[in-house]
């Protein structure tokens, strides 16, 4: 059929009857499909549905019909989907979800509106979107994001002017690649109360649930009763608030109305399909919310998933959505503060004026206890729990016991007739045959046949005219301190020890060579024999406990996760190579420049790390494995592969200005590199967690809860991850995963040294203990806070412990090393020392003066007694001083006085046990003189509180008489403490019985 295109003035009339004709004969019929849903402008359109009308053709809506044929994706239509989907999560992730963190921690004010602008803006910004051709990006439908009560649950929503509310925010968007579609929603949880974190889980289980069940030859309609049926089994209380269907087909158009998962649709599911599956809780009441706005929320979550071979759809846009990743946990640290310090304030008694200062301290020390004793109450709970745990542990193990490594046997010969008839041998000369790994020796002249592992070591002297050859071999007691019970197989055996071979070193007249020339060679063979017999046996002994792995099944799809141009640690050869990194079907594998490969199987992944470049020179994966893997001739458990983001090293004599051009373009591309290796390490760590669904999860370090330690030689960064303790950096790799260590014990904790070391044992006795040496003793309570919050016990001693001994003691008698208390022998605070705390406690407190109330009124007597003696001394004083000659008196004067006054004291303790009362003030002031030097301690403790008599007839003295009497007391107690000291202290003591 020939149409002319040029412009006719007929206005195409004659191409559209050369058209309608051709339609007619087709098939004979008059059935015409058409799209009805689909209209175009402009005259060319009305003029041939002009036309058509006409004619009255039957029409047909094919746009279902042929919207089921297109939905099935080809590899190339899938490829950019997947692009698009990875801009959708890119554009969440990176900026939405951060731009709605800085506003709830800065606390501002900004409208929905207003971040819809800021995400279409980030469509089109490398920083966000990196791989892809921009031009040909845009959106599906303008973002929307919906909080404080407003929610509508469709994609025809707008996003309002209200301002963004610090609850449930529910985000949608959707990116366009190349005409191809791709859409996200989540929903961000601020500070959600047990029952919407519940009702959200049971959202994200049903999602689950409606993906398993999308498997190809399933009705949509299936899938749809399915989902409804798990809902009214599980939270039969919120299926009126369901959405009404749970997704829709998506591709070249954003939703294909024909094939939804909902109750009507009977299509059939086919391979290659791509959904979008939405499901959402609208109209929910959340009666624990602080303001009107928090009362009424909705729950939205959607992702792009493409149908597979089997169950369950593979999500294309995987963002994690778990509780742990949207939800936001704010703690208001001020209000806390405040209810504390209301607390403190209302238990503190009322301290004025310089007191106000100690109220301050006291209550800084009442925190900071609190937080020690909920520690402590932790630790203990972790305690009890450990002893019972462990015993649970080894009971279960206990059947299981190790068996003894027995010597492989190794003999040289089957029979005589494989005996090698060299000319040597039957010339009884020393033979050694390379084949068997054999050294035939003759003995008492017979050869015989030695292997060569049976030979320890030999050795090769020249001593004048001879040459001595000595052979030592293994015999029982020659490896001192090792357990030989299965070395032997016949301990009991006559063993040979060492044998001596001598040679003649000078060549008689007719001999090609000297004698000693067969010892030299058979010193070089055994030699090399032996050599090649240890290093065979070395890579057996690393073989005989490696696990067999599976076969690592390749995957032929060009778009695997891979990373180029990384390091192996450890290296495969001597010198390091590049490779690239390639994730499989069930496994990486590391292919090097040199053709070398390692495979590292999913299901052989204990931990897997990824350590960003900030604050390090290289930015690295980290695999520690369940068991060893083999290559380089060793077995591995930790492997490594990494990138240098800088030069680790810098040549100090190149001249360096901090201007200088090339140094900032340095910098600059340095800062670039270092954000460009972060973004390609980042993306393949979440390409392989959704391609593996989330059997690999990679754990990134947490570098502010670090600190130093020496786990090997040098003193490291040890930083903890949500499941261990690692440090990645040097090597050899540090990694303690947390879930097999049994307790955790500080040795060298005193204060005067600066640092503390750590033991961490684990839950298998038999395994070596982990020690870290030299961690400074400052991090001893933020190590401790971390241990405490991972619900790990630890504990504390002033030495350092011989563990090996102390493991080897349990492993041999753990039933009786449980009964004896278990671990409870680390506890600084055990029963004997709490018991002797408590007795110094006790005599501390008998050392503190309390009299009884009959020294009371003995001490108020002598407090009579001396505010009277105070009052005479003042007078009498004034007299002594003013007299030059009484000013001083020799010895013979002071012993005569001495004896006058024990003549007195006699006397007036015989009145005093008759009743009555001292006449003299005179003798009063003598006995206080007297007492002084022996009851000087007590009288301190209580002069202060102590200072009224019980008898009438004394009085007390003014400070001034008092002042006087200490000055003059203190005058004749050191002119009469050499001399009667030791007389005073008996008299005081008859006095006090006297009383």
């Amino acid at each position: 059929m020939i149409f002319s295109l040029l412009f006719q003035n007929d206005h195409d009339k004659a191409n559209f009857t050369k058209l309608i004709d051709a339609i007619k004969e087709s098939r004979k019929g008059k059935t015409l499909g058409v799209f009805l849903k689909d209209t175009t402008a402009g005259d060319f359109c009305e003029s041939w549905r002009s036309n058509l009308k006409s004619e009255r053709f039957e029409e047909v809506d094919i746009g279902a019909s042929l919207g089921y044929i297109m939905c099935p994706k080809e590899d190339n239509e899938i490829s950019i989907m997947k692009k698009a989907s990875n801009v959708s999560v890119d554009v969440f992730n990176k900026y939405l979800k951060d731009q709605i963190m800085e506003i709830i921690d800065s606390d501002k004010k900004v409208k929905h509106t207003k971040l819809t602008e800021g995400v279409e803006a980030a469509m089109n910004d490398k920083k966000y979107v990196a791989g892809i051709d921009t031009s040909q990006l845009d959106v599906c439908y303008p973002p929307i994001i919906q909080s404080g009560g407003n929610y509508s649950l469709k994609y025809s929503a707008m996003s309002d002017r209200n301002y963004l509310h610090f609850g449930a925010i529910v985000c949608s968007l959707g990116a366009r690649y190349k005409s191809y579609c791709s859409n996200i929603t989540r929903t961000l949880l601020v500070n959600p109360t047990e029952a919407v974190q519940k009702n959200y889980e049971f959202l994200v289980d049903l999602e689950e649930e409606i993906l398993k069940k999308m498997i190809p030859g399933e009705k949509l309609c299936e899938v749809y009763d399915a989902g409804l049926a798990y809902a009214q089994k599980t939270k039969p209380n919120l299926v009126d608030s369901l959405v009404k269907t749970f997704g829709f087909a998506i591709g070249i158009e954003f939703r294909e109305s024909s094939l939804t998962i909902g109750p009507k649709c009977s299509a059939l599911l086919k391979k290659g399909m791509v959904f979008n599956v939405n499901i959402g809780l609208a109209n929910l009441t959340n009666p624990d919310a602080a303001d009107k706005e928090g009362k009424v929320y909705a729950l939205f979550i959607a992702d792009t998933v493409m149908v597979n071979d089997e169950p369950p759809a593979s999500i294309l846009t995987a963002s994690k959505k778990k509780i742990k990743n949207i939800g936001i946990f704010l703690k208001d640290d001020e209000e806390e503060d405040d209810e504390e310090e209301e607390q403190s304030s209302e238990k503190a008694p009322e301290i004025l004026g310089r007191g106000k200062r100690t109220t301050v301290l006291e209550n800084k020390l009442r925190s900071e206890h609190s937080t020690e004793e909920k520690r402590k109450q932790n630790q203990k709970a972790l305690a009890q729990a450990l002893n019972e745990k462990a015993k649970e542990r080894l009971a279960k193990q206990g059947g299981a016991k190790e068996t003894e490594k027995v010597r492989k046997s190794t003999v040289s010969y089957k029979s005589v007739n494989q005996m090698p008839r060299e000319a040597e041998v039957k010339e009884l000369k020393l033979y050694v045959d390379r084949k068997y790994e054999t050294v035939i020796m003759p003995i008492f002249g017979i050869p015989v046949p030695y292997h060569i592992s049976t030979i320890k070591n030999i050795s090769q002297s020249v001593e004048g005219d001879y040459t001595y050859l000595r052979i030592n071999f293994f015999h029982p007691g020659a490896t001192m301190g090792r357990n030989e019970g299965g070395l032997y197989f016949h301990p009991d055996a006559t063993f040979l020890k060492e044998v001596t071979y001598r040679s003649a070193n000078t060549k008689e007249p007719g001999e090609i060579s000297a004698p000693s020339s067969n010892l030299n060679n058979a010193f070089r063979l055994i030699k090399e024999v032996q050599k090649r017999f240890k290093t065979r046996e070395a890579e057996e002994r690393e073989k005989e406990d490696l696990v067999k792995q599976d076969t690592l099944i390749l995957s032929q799809n060009k778009g695997n996760p891979k990373l180029k141009d990384l390091y192996i640690r450890p290296n495969i050869v001597t010198k390091r190579m590049t490779g690239a990194l390639e994730a499989h079907t069930n496994g990486f594998r590391y292919t090097s420049v040199r053709g070398d490969k390692v495979d590292i199987l999913y299901n052989n992944i204990k931990s897997a790390f990824f350590q960003p470049c900030d604050g390090e020179m290289i930015i690295l994966l980290h695999f520690h494995l369940k068991h060893a893997i083999m290559f380089g001739k060793k077995k591995h458990i930790d492997v490594q592969f990494y990138t240098e983001v800088g030069e680790i090293t810098t040549d100090l004599g190149k001249h360096q200005h901090m201007h200088d051009r090339d140094d900032l373009a340095a910098e600059q591309s340095e800062r670039e590199l270092r954000h460009k290796l972060k973004t390609a390490f980042k993306s393949f760590c979440e390409k392989v967690e959704a391609m593996t669904k989330q059997i690999v999860e990679f754990d990134t370090p947490f570098r502010e809860l670090g600190f130093p330690g020496a786990p090997f030689r040098s003193t490291v960064l040890l930083q903890p991850t949500s499941g261990s303790l690692v440090n990645l950096t040097e090597w050899p790799p540090f990694v303690i995963p947390l879930e097999d260590v049994e307790l955790v014990h500080f040795e060298r904790v005193q204060f005067h040294l600066r640092n503390f070391d750590m033991i961490f044992v684990f839950k298998d006795y038999s395994k070596k203990v982990a020690m870290v040496n030299a961690i400074p003793m400052n991090m001893l309570d933020h190590v401790k806070e971390w241990l405490n919050s991972c619900d790990i016990r630890y504990s504390e001693g002033i030495q350092s412990l011989n563990w090996a001994k102390i493991m080897k003691t349990i492993v041999d008698d753990p039933d009786g090393f449980f009964e004896n208390g278990g671990w409870t022998f680390l506890d600084p605070e055990s029963d004997g020392e709490q018991g002797g705390g408590a007795d110094s406690e006790e005599s501390e407190e008998d050392e503190v003066y309390e009299p009884t109330d009959a020294e009371s009124e003995d001490e108020s007597e002598e407090d009579s007694d001396y505010s009277e003696a105070s009052e005479d001394d003042s007078d009498e004083s004034e007299e002594e001083l003013g007299s030059d000659e009484e000013s001083g008196k020799d010895w013979s004067d002071l012993e005569r006085e001495a004896a006058e006054e024990d003549k007195n004291n006699v006397y007036r303790d015989e009145d005093r046990t008759a009743g009555k009362p001292a006449a003299k003030s005179r003798d009063r002031r003598r006995e206080f003189d007297k007492h002084k030097s022996s009851s000087k301690h007590r009288r301190e403790l209580h002069s202060k509180n102590k200072k009224k008599s019980n008898r009438p007839d004394h009085s007390h003295s003014s400070s001034r008489n008092k002042s006087n009497d200490k000055h003059r007391d203190r005058h004749n107690d050191s002119r009469k403490r050499s001399r009667d000291d030791s007389r005073d202290s008996g008299h005081h003591r008859s006095s006090k019985k006297s009383r």
